[in-house]
C-alpha cells in the first residue's frame, strides 16, 4: 500500500486485478522535459520514492484469459498528477488498445493538473479525451474505477467517460480538491459530498467496491460485452398444455398481483451473469428504472427497463427514463443488442415530473429507440401503461407475457375520459384491445410467451421460458443485415393501423 495506507499502488492494483504473470508494461523511456532545476529536483524525489519513472502505469494484461489494456495511476508520484509526460503515455496507451482492439481499463488516482507544468499540463487533458473518445467510438469498451482520491482535470476528464465506472470505497472523488475548497472559500466543503458512496446514491458511478473486487466485477463486464453466442442451439419446441385465451381484464388483474415476477426476476432466472448498473451519469438515479448488462443464452446485451416492485413505493419519473436512455446509448456504443423490459402503471403525475421534462423524455426515448442501430427486443412482461410504456415499445422484435398488456392509460383512467367514472374499466379494457392475444392480432406483438397459469404461480419456470424466447428473437436478429433491420423496425409502425383503415373503408 501507499504511504496513506488507503489505496494500492499502480503496480498493486495491477497485481491484484489481472491474471498473475500476464501483466506486460507499455512504457518507454520519456523525453526530457525542458524545466526548471527545482521541478527536476522533484521529479526526482518522485521517481525515488514511487519507484516509478511518472505518475502513470500503462500496459496489458489479462482478466480470466481476456486481453485488457490497463491504464493505472500513481499517488506516490507527485499526488498523481498528470503533466505533459504523462498525458503523453496516457494517449499513447489509448492509441495503441483502441489499434488493436483491446477494452482499456483505465484507474485513475490524482489530485489534478500538475502545477509545476502550469496551463500546458491543465490542456492536457483535452487530447486525454480526444484519444478516449476514438477509443469508444470505435465501439471498444472503456472501464473506470475511480480511486482514493481522484479530484481535478483528471475527474473531469478520462475519469469520467467510462462506459462503466466504479469507484473505491470510501473514496474522495470531486472536482474541486478540499485543500483548495478550503484556501479559496475559508471553509470546509460540506462533509460527505465528495465521496464515493455519495456519488454511487446520485447515480454518478455504477458501483462502491474495495480494490480487492475491481478483478470480479471487471471480469464479468468483459465477458458480457465480448461474448460469442454459440452457432447451434438445441432449444427443443416447448409443448404446453392448450389453455383458453383470458379476457383483458383477468390478465390486468393477474399483472398487478404483488407477487408477479418483474424484472429482477428475469435477470435472475434467465440471464447467466449480470452486471448492474446505477445512475444517469448525470447526478439522477431512480430505483424504478434499471440498467444491467447481461448473458442471455450467450448474446451479452445491455437490458433497461421498469421494476415492478420498486413501483410500489416509488414513481417513475423523467429520471428513470433519462437512465433508461444511457441504456440505450451504452447499447449503440458497444453494438451489443437492447432488450428493453415493460412492466409500469404508468409514469409520475406530478409537478416534479412536470417541471423536469417528462413528456421530452418520453419523446427521446421513442426517437432513440425507434433508431438505435443495434438489434433490440422488447418485452411486455406486466402492466404497460401509458407514456412510461410507450417510450420502450418501439424494437425489432415485441414479446408478450400472456398476462401482459398495453395500453394508453390503465382501464380504469380511460373509463373516466370515455364515461366519467372508473365503473366501465373492464368494458374499455376490451374495446380498447389491450390485451396479448389483441396486441398480437393486430401486429403490435411478434410473440406471446404463456403463463402456466400466470408467471406467480411458476415464476423461475416462466422466466426461463421468456428468456428462451428473447435469445429466440436475438438469434435471428443476429443474421439480419443492419440497414434492413432499421427499415424494417420503422416500417412496422409506420403501417400500423392501416390494415384496421382499409377494412372499414372496403
Amino acid at each position: 500500500m501507499n504511504s496513506s495506507g488507503e489505496s494500492p499502488s499502480a503496480r498493486e492494483l495491477i497485481a491484484l486485478t489481472l491474471d498473475a504473470g500476464s501483466f506486460s508494461s507499455w512504457d518507454v523511456r520519456l523525453p526530457r522535459l525542458p524545466i526548471e532545476e527545482s521541478y527536476a529536483d522533484e521529479l526526482e524525489r518522485a521517481r525515488q520514492r514511487s519507484r516509478e519513472d511518472e505518475a502513470v502505469v500503462t500496459g496489458e494484461g489479462e482478466i480470466n484469459g481476456r486481453r485488457v489494456a490497463v491504464i493505472v495511476g500513481e499517488f506516490a508520484f507527485l499526488g498523481g498528477s498528470i503533466g505533459v509526460n504523462a498525458a503523453e503515455r496516457i494517449v499513447s496507451a489509448v492509441a495503441r488498445a483502441t489499434a488493436q482492439r483491446m477494452p482499456i481499463l483505465a484507474a485513475p488516482i490524482s489530485g489534478g493538473t500538475r502545477m509545476q507544468e502550469g496551463t500546458t499540463a491543465f490542456l492536457q487533458m483535452v487530447k486525454i479525451t480526444e484519444a478516449v473518445s476514438k477509443h469508444k467510438a470505435a465501439h471498444l469498451p472503456y472501464l473506470v474505477y475511480l480511486r482514493n482520491p481522484t479530484t481535478g482535470g483528471v475527474f473531469a476528464s478520462w475519469g469520467s467517460l467510462g462506459h462503466i465506472t466504479v469507484a473505491q470505497t470510501g473514496a474522495l472523488i470531486g472536482f474541486l480538491g478540499p485543500k483548495v475548497y478550503r484556501a479559496l472559500r475559508g471553509d470546509d466543503f460540506p462533509a460527505g459530498v465528495q465521496t464515493a458512496e455519495n456519488l454511487y446514491r446520485h447515480g454518478i458511478v455504477d458501483a462502491v467496491l474495495d480494490p480487492k473486487r475491481l478483478r470480479h466485477v471487471a471480469g464479468d463486464a468483459l465477458a458480457i460485452m465480448q461474448s460469442t453466442p454459440p452457432t447451434q442451439r438445441d432449444f427443443h419446441a416447448e409443448s404446453l398444455p392448450k389453455t383458453a385465451i383470458p379476457d383483458a381484464w383477468t390478465s390486468i388483474e393477474i399483472s398487478r398481483r404483488t407477487d408477479r415476477p418483474g424484472l429482477r426476476s428475469l435477470l435472475h432466472y434467465a440471464a447467466s451473469s449480470t452486471v448492474r448498473l446505477s445512475g444517469t451519469g448525470q447526478g439522477e438515479s431512480n430505483k424504478t428504472s434499471v440498467i444491467s448488462l447481461a448473458t442471455l443464452g450467450g448474446h451479452g446485451v445491455v437490458v433497461v427497463g421498469f421494476d415492478r416492485r420498486a413501483q410500489f413505493d416509488l414513481e417513475l419519473g423523467p429520471d428513470a427514463l433519462r437512465q433508461a436512455r444511457r441504456g440505450m446509448a451504452l447499447a449503440a456504443e458497444l453494438q451489443m443488442p437492447l432488450i428493453t423490459v415493460i412492466d409500469t402503471p404508468g409514469a409520475a403525475l406530478s409537478r416534479e415530473a412536470e417541471e423536469g421534462g417528462l413528456g421530452g423524455e418520453i419523446a427521446r426515448c421513442l426517437a432513440d429507440l425507434i433508431t438505435l442501430p443495434v438489434p433490440t427486443v422488447s418485452v411486455i412482461l406486466g402492466e404497460g401503461t401509458g407514456g412510461g410504456a410507450l417510450a420502450l415499445i418501439p424494437a425489432d422484435r415485441v414479446i408478450a407475457a400472456r398476462h401482459g398488456w398495453l395500453a394508453p392509460l390503465p382501464p380504469e383512467g380511460a373509463s373516466v375520459i370515455r364515461f366519467g367514472s372508473i365503473d366501465r374499466a373492464q368494458e374499455m379494457a376490451e374495446t380498447q384491445r389491450v390485451r396479448s392475444a389483441d396486441l398480437l392480432e393486430d401486429g403490435i406483438v411478434d410473440q406471446i410467451v404463456e403463463e402456466q397459469p400466470s408467471a406467480d404461480v411458476e415464476p423461475a419456470e416462466f422466466c426461463r421460458r421468456l428468456g428462451r424466447a428473447i435469445v429466440t428473437q436475438l438469434d435471428e436478429l443476429a443474421t439480419s443485415d443492419p440497414a434492413n433491420r432499421q427499415l424494417l423496425r420503422a416500417n412496422k409502425y409506420q403501417t400500423l393501423g392501416r390494415r384496421s383503415v382499409i377494412a372499414l373503408s372496403s
